[in-house]
């Protein structure tokens, strides 16, 4: 087993030097190479870790034998064919949220990850949050019995990239980005949801979005806006579930009740994190002493650091010290339902899985 996991980084932008700063906190990762289109940002990243290798071409990154994986923090549309090339070069990739700009392209990557045996990993914080691993400690103990509703839920009131002061424009020109509230902030709460609920098939979705909120029209006309600010959806999954989301970048309301689930025997609002359920005929609602869970489990469970964050599972699982837990098909998933919401809005009725696959055409870019 390698002491340091040798991490090829291929785009250094807002989001990639997130993922330096992480890696920065993991004595187990070194990031040996950089590859930006941007060289002078590159060589200045580069500078302050140490690293002597930059390239402004990936495939130049690609090319070298001591990389194991590579991290690709790239705009949305450029997802697919940087980690397909990643993964036919042999490396692992972890690869930024959403998994991809479309359904095809997503289902591009993951079967290019069967074809070529490699692992790919969708980075996507709140899947290691403490109250997502309570709540799984929950279900799979059988609290919440048989599982039927789920809600994801999640609002900005005024905060919009770009439009409203932050941010490039590429958040917000669906040729780069592919969509936007959904792929942006959407993900995480709805892939948070998936997780809990096992990843059930995705059977038909009845979708909305919207542009409603005003904008300062210089900012809309210079950032070329042309995705959502807000999508809303009611979902049908396999087992049963009804699956309700709503996220907003920009709304008129004070804020949002959060993500829930419920089941025939309790229910869990994720966010102040509380188990609702009847005993002795009375309803409770019943709060955990979390922060001293998690510190006895980081002390009795010798593997637990390996879950404690996307990326810190991602080296875990490069190491061989954790087994993959696979975002990339709650990405997949998630890739469906999005689509399913535009695809929806633009029929004006429900749509089924198969009519979203069908529908679905790669929007990936090329020419790094």
């Amino acid at each position: 087993m390698a002491d340091k996991v040798r991490i090829g980084m291929i785009g250094v932008g807002q989001i990639g030097k997130s993922h330096v700063g992480q890696y920065k906190n993991i004595p187990e990762a070194e990031i040996v190479a950089i590859a930006d289109v941007n060289e002078a940002e590159a060589k200045r990243v580069a500078a302050e870790l140490g690293v002597t290798r930059v390239f402004t071409n990936f495939h130049d990154l690609l090319k070298l034998s001591d990389v194991q994986a590579v991290d690709v923090c790239l705009h949305n549309n450029f997802h697919a064919p940087v980690s397909i090339a990643a993964m036919e070069a042999g490396k692992d990739v972890y690869c930024e949220k959403p998994l991809a700009g479309s359904w095809a392209d997503a289902k591009a990557m993951i079967e290019a990850r069967a074809r070529t045996g490699r692992r790919l990993m969708m980075q996507v914080a709140t899947v290691f949050a403490k109250e997502t691993k309570a709540a799984k400690r929950l279900i799979d103990e059988g609290a919440l019995g048989k599982l039927y509703y789920a809600k994801s839920s999640s609002y900005r009131r005024r905060g919009r990239p770009y439009v409203d002061g932050y941010g490039t424009s590429n958040f917000v020109q669906k040729e780069i980005a592919a969509g936007g509230a959904m792929y942006d902030m959407g993900i995480y709460h709805i892939v948070q949801i998936l997780h809990l609920l096992g990843n059930p098939k995705v059977l038909t979705v009845s979708g909305a979005t919207h542009n409603e909120v005003p904008m300062y029209e210089d900012r809309r006309a210079s950032g070329k806006w042309s995705v959502e600010e807000f999508g809303v959806a009611l979902v049908r999954l396999e087992g049963g579930i009804s699956f309700f989301i709503e996220e907003a970048w920009a709304i008129n309301l004070g804020g949002t009740d959060g993500s829930k689930l419920a089941g025939s025997k309790g229910g869990i609002t994720l966010a102040p994190f509380q188990y609702h359920t009847t005993i002795g005929d009375m309803e409770m609602n019943a709060g955990f002493e979390m922060d001293a869970a998690d510190t006895r489990w980081h002390q009795v469970n010798a593997d637990y650091t390996a879950y404690d964050s996307c990326q810190k599972h991602w080296v875990a699982v490069q190491q061989g010290k954790a087994k993959l837990l696979d975002t990339a098909a709650l990405g997949f998933s998630m890739m469906k339902i999005a689509e399913g919401i535009f695809l929806s809005q633009k029929l004006g009725r429900e749509v089924t899985g198969d009519e979203i696959e069908k529908a679905s055409v790669s929007t990936a870019l090329k020419g790094l």
